[in-house]
Parts: C-alpha cells; sequence; structure tokens
C-alpha cells in the first residue's frame, strides 16, 4: 500500500497568511524523509481558510527542497484555467524535478458565485471538462496542433478527481483517479470502481490506478485524535453557517466556545466520520476499506491546528499503512 500526502495550506487563526506555505514545503521535506510516495497540494481561490491558489507556484518552491518524493496537485481545477496553460506549468515543473510530477485535475468551480464570476467561469459541463482534459493531455503529449514548451522527455501522468461520471471519463482516457469524501462510505463503492476497471482503455500502457482521499489524523488515543480533527470539522460547519470557509482555530477555543445545538449535532457527526483515531481503531476500518475498493493508495489529507501535533500524525500514519 502506498501512502501519499495531500496538504492544503490551511491558514491558522491568528498566524499570518504565508506561514501556511511555508508550512506546506516543510511539511513536503518531512514527508520525504518519512518514505511518503507523493506530496499534492491543493487549488483554492480566494478562500480564507486556504492559502493556495497556484499549485503549480507551490510545487516548484517544494520541488527545490526535495529530492525523490513525487510532487504534484490534488487538483488543477481545469475550468479555471486554459488547457495550454496548464500544460506549460507542468511541462516547466517535469523540466525542473524531472520524473516527480503528477498532474491532478478536477472539475469544480469556484467557492462562491464571485469568485466563479472573478474566475470568468460560471459553469463546466462533463463534456466541456472531457474535451479540455483530452486536450491538456495532447499538449503535454506532444500531439495537440501545437506544441506546448518546454518539450520534456517524459509527459507527467494524469489523475483524475472523480466521482460518477468522472469514473467513465477516466476509464475511457485510461486515467488513475482519485475519490475521496462521502462517495466512500456508499454502498456501492465497490461496484463502481469494479465498472471503472473493467471500463478502462489503456493509454501508452496505463493501468487503472486508484487512490482514495481521507483525511488521516492519527495520534496515540482517539480522544487525542478527535481533538486533532475538531479544527477541519468546525471549519466545514461554520462554513455551513457563513458561506464561507474559515481559518483552522485552536480546538480549545472551540470547545470553550457557545453553539447552537444544530451547530453542536454537525460537530458530533461530522467528529463520528472523520478518519481520526488510535492505530487500533483506524487500522480495522482502513482495511475494511481497502476491501471493499481494492485501492493502489491511499493520500492522506488531514489538517490540523497544532503543526506539531500534525507532524506526529504524518509519522504515525506512515508507521500504521507505509
Amino acid at each position: 500500500m502506498r501512502l501519499s500526502l495531500l496538504d492544503r495550506s490551511r491558514t491558522r487563526a491568528g498566524m499570518p497568511e504565508a506561514s501556511a506555505l511555508a508550512h506546506s514545503v516543510e511539511r513536503a521535506v518531512a514527508a520525504e524523509e518519512l518514505g511518503y510516495h507523493r506530496f499534492w497540494v491543493a487549488e483554492h481561490h480566494a478562500v480564507p481558510g486556504i492559502a493556495s491558489g497556484s499549485p503549480a507556484v507551490l510545487l516548484a518552491a517544494i520541488g527545490q527542497r526535495t529530492g525523490r518524493i513525487r510532487l504534484g496537485s490534488g487538483g488543477v481545477m481545469l475550468p479555471n484555467h486554459r488547457p495550454l496553460v496548464v500544460a506549460e506549468q507542468f511541462l516547466m515543473l517535469e523540466a525542473l524535478t524531472p520524473g516527480r510530477v503528477d498532474l491532478g485535475l478536477g472539475r469544480s468551480l469556484g467557492f462562491t458565485a464571485p469568485v466563479r464570476e472573478a474566475l470568468g467561469r460560471t459553469e463546466a459541463s462533463t463534456e466541456q471538462f472531457a474535451d479540455e482534459v483530452a486536450e491538456v493531455r495532447a499538449l503535454l503529449e506532444g500531439t495537440a496542433a501545437l506544441t506546448a514548451r518546454p518539450v520534456t522527455a517524459s509527459p507527467p501522468p494524469l489523475h483524475l478527481l472523480a466521482t460518477g461520471a468522472g469514473l467513465e471519463l477516466a476509464a475511457r482516457l485510461g486515467l488513475g483517479v482519485v475519490l475521496g469524501g462521502p462517495v466512500l462510505a456508499a454502498d456501492d463503492l465497490g461496484e463502481r470502481l469494479d465498472g471503472y476497471r473493467r471500463a478502462f482503455r489503456s493509454h501508452r500502457g496505463s493501468a487503472p490506478h486508484v487512490m482514495l482521499s481521507l483525511d488521516l489524523l492519527v495520534a496515540d488515543t482517539d480522544a487525542e485524535a478527535r481533538e486533532l480533527a475538531l479544527s477541519e470539522v468546525w471549519a466545514m460547519v461554520a462554513s455551513r453557517r457563513t458561506g464561507a470557509f474559515p481559518p483552522l482555530e485552536d480546538p480549545l477555543s472551540i470547545l470553550s466556545a457557545e453553539r447552537t445545538a444544530r451547530e453542536s449535532a454537525q460537530l458530533e457527526r461530522g467528529l463520528a466520520t472523520a478518519w481520526a483515531g488510535s492505530p487500533g481503531t483506524l487500522r480495522p476500518r482502513i482495511e475494511r476499506l481497502l476491501e471493499r475498493s481494492r485501492a493502489d493508495e491511499i493520500l492522506a489529507a488531514g489538517a490540523a491546528f497544532d503543526r506539531a501535533a500534525l507532524a506526529d500524525s504524518d509519522q504515525r500514519a506512515m508507521a500504521l499503512l507505509g
């Protein structure tokens, strides 16, 4: 089982937003030392809780501080960009860090209507996305009508952040998939992935590859892990009320704050479903998920307010699954 990390450059209350990017670089360096397979970063625009709006820029900085770990995006949201620009950015990364670059592509639009308007894209159909993915691949591989530069010895492999129609597209194009969120609890998860594998059309020797994204946090006890998860879960609860995804808050301030009955219930539901716990609690849960999905890789995407505790969680996750 390969284990990788997705870091969303989460901002923290009371800390400069720029420190989130510095921490992403530091976390990547530590992940390489621990033996993680990949380190991926995210793309979110004008979101108070996330500092990373440009995966390619952040990956270039990480690439200069690392030497072995694969680097990629989870993902570049293709509706926000022209395919040529995406191809050029990731060919440049491949030229700077040869053989280490992945391009994960997603279909999500901006977080709010004003962001979508600022990005110039308010809708993206399945058909448009499929055409744009194919165009990016042709540009990376040098088979498009024009040549994206720099030309590299091999193109970065593509992965799709996919559910539903995304799985069908990935199978048709011969791409790996990344799944996360509620779909992992779906009763038909195994059937969906079996369908992806059966329908897979190999492209230049590609094979089906399934990566599961889990907000994984590991601590010595379930109570400690629950406290680690509290900040991220509370941010999700708060976003439903305010429409804005906020920076991570100190768990102590969250526990002492007044909440409505609805917010308390949402918080408890979020904590109950989080992939946070001791090794003894998490191991059987993850084993059941892997048995159902037959996944090839786990992409750990947990975030916590306490950076030292998050580093400890990354180390414990590698000991548990690596």
